[in-house]
């Protein structure tokens, strides 16, 4: 039996971009041609999306690492190199995407289909064919390949369910939710049976369906992360209705106002706002509490007995009631995906002990793509950072002749443009 995993953290990693080549034309009568070296493939991208056939994160457990392939290196006679092959991730419908470092949210995907764009592969490279000029009649140099953006993301399953059962351990979760679905829980006569979640759909008729969640038990202290609940309680967050269970007959002896107070308190210090859910409260294991028992706990509040089916139905119809009404109020929302654009051309950073870098896509890859070992290419770096107005930057920054300036893992001590 497969295991539930519902948090993981995964590296990905874009495929590197392909070197371009440097060539010239050397065949038959034309033995000293113009430069024909042809251009690098873009690195493979790594996509992310969410598929409804997925039903845990377990596959990155174990291997947190993937990666897009590299595209391929360009060669002589104009041959650019072909492109990398995208790498295609696939997650459970209701996965949360987020940085692992900053915890920033970077993608939702809740619906089937939803993608989200995890690590861009690196640009290839261009041959020298493309940089022939009127005053570089023979571009001796070419790029390299870019390498592909790598990133640490943590995965979180959001269950999308309509009703939540929430309660103590052992307070029936699993048995109405078997009774009511066609789920199948492990059900046993102890505490915490429950280790993992479990989705069930209820259809009433062709038109009304819906799913339910059994919610494994909390405990007083869940919201801090005591007992084993507490890893669970972001599954309540998507849920339109909450159904407390309040065990009438619990094996602790815990009163049963005592377990509605407590589930109370730990939906609301966990996330104030499911409070304002509707919420519906049931009293379980009616078949082994007599009447007057319930008379003398004061219990006004509807009671049900998965086992008997004493007032089930009666739950179910209206459970469909308060999602129909949640549904028309808050239509089901569409995945989130946040795109952060990259700095276009050059941002100048002042650094603590006083050197300057050059932050943006632009200007980075400026060195990125080339050899920076060439002469020849180091002409041009030079030649390409003067037409963005870097040198002019720095000076308007406060840079003097040699301040050390870095772009990325490369430095330079500035020289102004007189």
């Amino acid at each position: 039996m497969s295991q539930f995993v519902d948090e993981v953290q995964l590296n990905v990693r874009g495929g590197d971009g392909g070197a371009g080549c440097v060539s010239f034309r050397r065949e038959g009568p034309v033995v000293m041609g113009g430069p024909n070296g042809g251009d690098g493939g873009k690195g493979g991208d790594v996509w992310m999306t969410a598929d409804h056939n997925v039903s845990s994160l377990i596959a990155f457990r174990d291997y947190p690492h993937r990666r897009a392939e590299n595209g391929v290196h360009g060669k002589g006679k104009d041959m650019h190199g072909a492109r990398g092959e995208s790498l295609e991730i696939r997650v459970p419908e209701g996965t949360v995407v987020s940085d692992m470092y900053t915890g920033d949210v970077l993608a939702e995907l809740y619906r089937h289909g939803d993608r989200f764009l995890a690590a861009s592969g690196g640009r290839g490279g261009r041959g020298n064919a493309k940089f022939l000029s009127n005053k570089r009649r023979e571009p001796t140099f070419a790029e390299q390949g870019e390498h592909g953006e790598e990133r640490w993301l943590k995965l979180e399953i959001h269950l999308m369910a309509d009703v939540a059962l929430v309660g103590f351990p052992s307070a029936g979760k699993s048995t109405l939710i078997s009774v009511i679905s066609a789920a199948k829980p492990k059900i046993a006569d102890y505490p915490f049976t429950t280790l993992e979640p479990n989705l069930g759909v209820v259809s009433l008729d062709d038109d009304t369906n819906f799913v339910v969640a059994d919610i494994p038990g909390l405990i007083e202290g869940a919201s801090e992360g005591r007992g084993l609940g507490h890893q669970f309680l972001r599954h309540i967050e998507r849920a339109r209705v909450l159904c407390l269970l309040i065990d009438l007959a619990p094996m602790d002896a815990t009163p049963a106002s005592e377990q509605e107070r407590v589930l109370v308190q730990e939906l609301g210090a966990y996330q104030p706002d499911l409070l304002d859910r509707p919420r519906l409260i049931v009293g379980t294991k009616a078949d082994v509490v007599q009447p007057e028992q319930l008379a003398e706990i004061c219990w006004t509040q509807p009671v049900i007995s998965a086992v008997t089916g004493q007032g089930v139905r009666e739950l179910v119809g209206r459970m469909a009631t308060l999602v129909h009404e949640a549904r028309q109020e808050a239509p089901e929302p569409d995945g989130l995906v946040v795109i952060r654009p990259d700095v276009e051309g050059a941002v100048v950073e002042r650094l603590d002990d006083g050197e300057f870098r050059l932050v943006g896509r632009d200007v980075e890859r400026v060195v990125a793509l080339n050899d920076v070992t060439t002469p020849t290419a180091l002409g041009y770096i030079d030649h390409r950072l003067k037409q963005m107005g870097v040198l002019k930057m720095l000076n308007r920054a406060g840079a003097a002749e040699g301040d050390i300036v870095w772009i990325g893992e490369f430095s330079f001590e500035y020289q102004p443009d007189l």
